[in-house]
């Protein structure tokens, strides 16, 4: 059994929840966006449900909320070290379908990839979710083709329907409180798409040797190696580590952990001054093929969970999803 919530309600609710949780959304910041006088929807701490974006994609994804851009791991002394606080609140995070999925994703990388990473884990304890019902299908979403466009595996829903909150509650807790409010109950399904005006096709003989077509060539130009689709991508875990000595005391300092990029200059640098892939099309031969084929021989299903945000970002119009779909004529083209 679900429950109908109004805004006031579901204020209510976001109050009592702020006590213990930061609680993170799609927020709007005006005059926030790459262009001049435009906004920019990303995720920000929210404190009422006016503040929450339901009806616009994200252009940046959720996981800066529990993978930080920019994370202090510990601090050092001559002969000591700290560790980093991390929030003493849980955190709280509303997200999407093809996100929710995204999630598993940076679990397998930070978790299940060998070793537990110590300083992903400490926050991912304290993380719970609230799945937001998709009605409608956004520009350049491709979830329906990846398998993401639905989920079960959220701690609430929540869909917006005009003045009205329809509320699905797994987590105990919570139900309680709901409870305790006296709200209205009736049956809540979360909504999700079917369809997308935007499919992909990924080869079911897809192979490593497809490395050899000169499909990757045209990316040469194109490309300008910003990083942009890597940084707004939910499932993107590359970083770098950076010692930051303090000015005033050479020897005292942190150590920061930073995002980082397979797309960008120096990504691939090694000792010697040799770098592994310099070409830009290169790098879009391993970052496509790491989303839609090695992953997936290692974990059963692709990285890529068809969020779109990495076309919406480029400022190249290069479109991810139309490079996955040359995929089928790139192996034809190879097995000649």
């Amino acid at each position: 059994m679900g429950y109908i919530v109004t805004n006031l309600e579901l204020d209510l609710f976001i109050s009592q929840l702020s006590k213990k949780y930061h609680i993170f959304a799609p927020k709007r910041f005006e005059n926030g966006g790459i262009f001049s006088d435009t906004d920019c929807i990303r995720y920000g701490e929210i404190s009422t449900s006016d503040e929450i974006v339901f009806d616009e994609k994200s252009q940046y994804s959720f996981k800066e909320t529990i993978l930080p851009i920019i994370q202090t791991l510990f601090f050092f002394t001559e002969g000591t070290t700290k560790e980093a606080d991390i929030p003493k609140k849980d955190i709280l995070v509303f997200l999407r379908s093809c996100d929710m999925h995204a999630v598993k994703r940076l679990d397998d990388m930070y978790l299940n990839n060998g070793s537990t990473d110590y300083y992903y884990h400490k926050l991912r304890e304290k993380v719970k979710f609230v799945l937001m019902g998709c009605k409608n299908s956004f520009e350049n979403c491709f979830c329906v083709s990846m398998g993401t466009n639905c989920t079960e595996n959220y701690d609430m829903s929540i869909d917006k329907d005009d003045s009205i909150y329809r509320i699905d509650c797994k987590y105990e807790e919570w139900k309680n409180l709901f409870d305790s409010m006296n709200v209205k109950q009736e049956q809540v399904t979360p909504s999700y798409v079917t369809e997308n005006s935007l499919s992909v096709s990924i080869p079911e003989n897809l192979d490593s040797i497809v490395c050899k077509s000169k499909m990757w060539d045209e990316y040469d130009s194109r490309c300008i190696a910003c990083g942009r689709c890597n940084f707004v991508c939910p499932t993107c875990t590359c970083f770098t580590m950076q010692d930051m000595f303090y000015s005033d005391n050479g020897k005292v300092g942190e150590r920061r952990r930073i995002w980082s990029s397979c797309m960008v200059d120096g990504f691939t640098d090694v000792a010697g001054g040799g770098s592994y892939r310099q070409k830009n099309g290169q790098r879009m031969r391993f970052k496509v093929l790491h989303k839609v084929h090695d992953y997936k021989q290692r974990n059963g299903y692709h990285m890529c969970v068809g969020c779109g945000r990495c076309d919406d970002i480029c400022p190249e119009y290069i479109s991810f999803s139309n490079c996955v779909n040359k995929l089928s004529d790139a192996m034809k083209e190879v097995s000649k």
